[in-house]
């Protein structure tokens, strides 16, 4: 009986201490021919098992608790260790009442470049640059994170952010371009430091008021919810123009533009939904993007307002 009782005080641990992540690893690599390709693999389970494992923050998580998201890593070209492609981030999180996941990042990174050699140990250390494959997931790992806590209490993420901050302080030392502090060049500098900017704060609200006081409420009260919803794209269309190149508000409609097409879809568009079409509208301009995707998506009665 006590053997059982101990067995089952350690899978309740196990619970409670859950890392902080859920997270899909994908490595791509049909663009590189070559006869190794086993360095993929290994390459791939090996950031799964970083990214998976460690623990990142001083929270007690369960598992069920855990941040479902996705890191894919499109390989282009290698040249014995040195490898270049792209990576893309994809994070979502649960809609209070409902089984709905919402898309919280959806962001794709072209510059990414790096060395590894199969087997090489993924160890991070905040004080220093050593290898901009781990820099680079360790400042998207942050980056999840603070996103996500934003999304649930306002500023919620200001230490995991800071983090990915950190992160990037260190690695400019490389003098990588997707780290430099290059002006109206979207980048991995340019993201943390206007999620950081106080003077760009509002976005931050928007990523809460949207999520906590808009969808997790649309199974309470419906109206303050859509109002909240409402609300949040009247900021964020506010924000435009504050920075060149619109990097926030490409940050959310990366994730978002899905969503707030059925959204308006189902809304009483002639009525409420003006601020939504005018910031899709500057979605368009900064991303230069056709209108096709609005076009298939929603009713030609909206476009009376683009």
């Amino acid at each position: 009986m006590r053997r059982i009782l101990l067995f089952f005080i350690f899978l309740s641990s196990i619970t409670i201490s859950s890392q902080e992540l859920n997270c899909q690893v994908t490595v791509n690599f049909d663009q590189v021919s070559g006869s190794n390709r086993q360095v993929f693999t290994t390459l791939e389970t090996a950031i799964s098992e970083f990214v998976n494992q460690k623990k990142w923050t001083d929270k007690t998580v369960k598992s069920q608790e855990r941040i479902n998201c996705a890191i894919n890593i499109i390989i282009t070209k290698r040249d014995n260790n040195l490898f270049e492609g792209s990576i893309q981030i994809q994070s979502t999180r649960p809609v209070f009442g409902t089984s709905y996941e919402t898309p919280i990042l959806n962001i794709r990174d072209n510059d990414f470049n790096f060395k590894y050699n199969e087997f090489d140990q993924f160890i991070y250390n905040p004080t220093r640059f050593d290898s901009n494959l781990i820099s680079t997931i360790v400042f998207y790992t942050y980056v999840i994170l603070g996103v996500d806590a934003d999304s649930f209490a306002l500023n919620g993420g200001e230490t995991y952010l800071k983090e990915a901050e950190n992160v990037t302080l260190q690695a400019q030392q490389s003098g990588l371009a997707a780290w430099s502090n290059q002006v109206g060049v979207q980048n991995r500098f340019q993201m943390i430091d206007n999620l950081l900017s106080p003077g760009l704060n509002q976005f931050r609200s928007v990523i809460y008021n949207y999520h906590r006081k808009g969808l997790d409420e649309l199974t309470g009260d419906a109206k303050i919810a859509k109002q909240s919803l409402e609300n949040s794209i009247i900021t964020l269309d506010r924000l435009f123009n504050k920075v060149i190149g619109n990097p926030l508000l490409r940050l959310f409609f990366d994730a978002k533009a899905d969503e707030i097409v059925t959204y308006i879809q189902t809304a009483l568009i002639l009525e409420a939904n003006n601020a939504y079409l005018r910031c899709f509208k500057k979605y368009l301009q900064i991303t230069a993007l056709s209108g096709e995707r609005l076009i298939n998506c929603l009713p030609n009665l909206v476009f009376q307002f683009l």
